[in-house]
């Protein structure tokens, strides 16, 4: 028998919950510990169409990337979409752990990581090493910066970026015209990052979030690509597949099939 614990406890050794940001919520948001699982659905966001889905596949644990809940709640009146799928998490007996900017900010199996490996980017370490956490037992920090294995030109990297991270579209700065090298990757929103890849002499730096004016900040020293939220972390649900199946078999874990990406494109 595995527990919601277990389960939990497994998450922390990949991703130690000490190392999400002070502003984040992840850990187990709903359910209680010891519960036995009966399945598991891992997922970006943790929808009431998640929860339809786990209700529907037989599993009591969805492990999602964002937290479904970041302040707290005083009401539960099914207002919105968190309440709505509180509501219905707890009615049916549904975990929900979330493993968020803990996962974001380590580099082995971590969010970025999995974005390096799609871009196929090598001799990866972390944009800003954390320095408020230890360090003896591997990299954590925020973002990833690594090298292509053959440089390529700035167009057709930055298609052979679309196909390869499945976005619908990248909203970029100039071109500079020199060959790309060097990447910068940070999933989400990454432009607190964007003097740290500039620093570190990256060519391009690949992320999502962008305001307008921000783009302003490259000022022709790097390429700012942005290729939407959840386009750049979509690769994390079966990132999450993976690290709960290698360690389990007492019960099935699933990858949504529900996309929960609110933005849509014309």
């Amino acid at each position: 028998m595995s527990t919601i614990q277990d389960v939990y406890n497994h998450l922390h050794s990949i991703a130690p919950f000490q190392y999400q940001e002070k502003y984040d919520n992840a850990g187990l948001i709903i359910g209680n510990p010891n519960s036995e699982v009966t399945g598991v659905v891992t997922c970006l966001d943790s929808t009431e169409a998640v929860i339809d889905e786990a209700i529907a596949l037989g599993a009591n644990l969805v492990v999602a990337h964002h937290p479904i809940v970041f302040r707290g709640l005083k009401r539960f009146t099914g207002k919105d979409y968190i309440e709505k799928t509180v509501i219905k998490a707890i009615k049916n007996d549904i975990a929900i752990i979330a493993i968020h900017t803990n996962l974001d900010n380590v580099i082995n199996h971590g969010v970025n990581e999995r974005i390096a490996q799609q871009i196929g980017l090598t001799n990866i370490k972390p944009l800003a090493v954390k320095t408020d956490v230890d360090q003896s037992k591997g990299a954590v920090g925020s973002g990833v910066i690594g090298n292509l294995d053959n440089e390529e030109e700035e167009l057709p990297f930055l298609k052979n970026l679309k196909t390869r991270m499945n976005a619908q579209l990248i909203k970029h700065t100039n071109l500079l015209g020199r060959p790309i090298k060097k990447v910068a990757v940070c999933g989400g929103v990454g432009g607190f990052l964007l003097s740290n890849a500039i620093k570190a002499g990256a060519d391009i730096f690949v992320t999502s979030d962008y305001k307008y004016h921000e783009f302003f900040d490259a000022n022709d020293k790097i390429i700012i690509a942005d290729i939407g939220h959840y386009e750049s972390e979509q690769f994390t649900i079966n990132l999450l597949h993976e690290i709960i199946s290698r360690k389990f078999s007492t019960f099935a874990a699933h990858c949504t099939k529900v996309v929960t990406n609110p933005v849509n494109y014309l």
